[in-house]
């Protein structure tokens, strides 16, 4: 759980955020929260009712103080979603909890802040479409299984194939890797598949799981990305969905380094390559926003 301070005051030392450039979510309100989740699971969660197999699924004992952060955790999203419609992008120093699924939840993922926050925008009539791109280690089950049947929505699973969830999800687009995919192959999987997925999708919002857990020596990947590997990555998500004039909303996701501080120094190439981009693009005589 330090890895989220830690983040937070990496990114402020470096000048990447400046602090009043920041925003504070309150806690999701639960009627947004129930046009994605159930009823019955949302008073298992108010009231302490969860089994206790329930609990060993979720991976995270009960408490008001889990249950109070990921309401807020999820409201930062829809705060960041709100922000990149008004700004071309934004993101959620949390979030990307892919797992949790409508009636439940597992993997340490309590709420599906995505969906929360797709299904909320569609509401108010500020998006009719949505593309998920995950690229967390392990593929997004629940958010998969949520937007199953649902055409306005494209999920885009870049994951593990030998990893959690043993029982995967069908995504609109899985692209499941072999254990020690490197640099070459795991960017090469990226270039083949992104275009079509942006150009498939028409969507008016892009949420991105920037998971580092693809990582080499991740304790819960088995994939062998680089630390210069990942940040191309993040470039190349960045530039290519910002080029296509989509809005982009960036999530943290899993990672899992040896130490706190190395984790927090992973998550941090997405949001220095972010501003890079706002950067070089203003310079470029750009709209950074479009």
């Amino acid at each position: 759980m330090s890895k989220y301070p830690l983040l937070k005051e990496r990114l402020c030392a470096e000048g990447v955020l400046a602090v009043e450039d920041g925003l504070e979510p309150e806690p999701i309100p639960l009627e947004c929260a129930a046009r994605v989740h159930t009823a019955e699971y949302l008073d298992k969660l108010l009231g302490s009712k969860l089994s206790a197999a329930e609990v060993r699924r979720l991976g995270l004992p009960w408490s008001e103080a889990l249950w109070r952060r990921s309401r807020l955790a999820a409201g930062g999203t829809l705060l960041a979603a709100r922000a990149g419609l008004a700004s071309g992008i934004a993101g959620n120093l949390a979030g990307g909890t892919h797992h949790a699924f409508r009636d439940h939840g597992e993997g340490f993922c309590v709420l599906n802040d995505v969906a929360i926050a797709i299904e909320q925008l569609r509401a108010e009539g500020a998006i009719q479409r949505a593309l998920v791109i995950d690229l967390d280690v392990h593929q997004g089950n629940g958010t998969a299984a949520i937007f199953a049947a649902d055409a306005g929505v494209f999920t885009f699973s870049m994951h593990g194939d030998k990893n959690y969830p043993l029982a995967k999800m069908r995504s609109t687009l899985d692209v499941a890797l072999p254990d020690g995919t490197d640099d070459a192959g795991y960017l090469g999987s990226l270039t083949e598949h992104l275009p079509s997925v942006l150009a498939g999708a028409k969507a008016d919002i892009a949420f991105y799981l920037a998971g580092v857990d693809v990582v080499a020596g991740d304790r819960y990947g088995k994939l062998a990305l680089s630390e210069q590997g990942l940040r191309l990555r993040e470039r190349q998500v960045i530039e290519q969905v910002r080029d296509a004039g989509i809005p982009l909303v960036i999530l943290l996701a899993g990672g899992y380094a040896p130490s706190s501080a190395r984790t927090a120094e992973l998550h941090a190439h997405v949001f220095r390559e972010a501003v890079e981009y706002a950067r070089r693009t203003s310079r470029d005589g750009k709209l950074a926003a479009r």
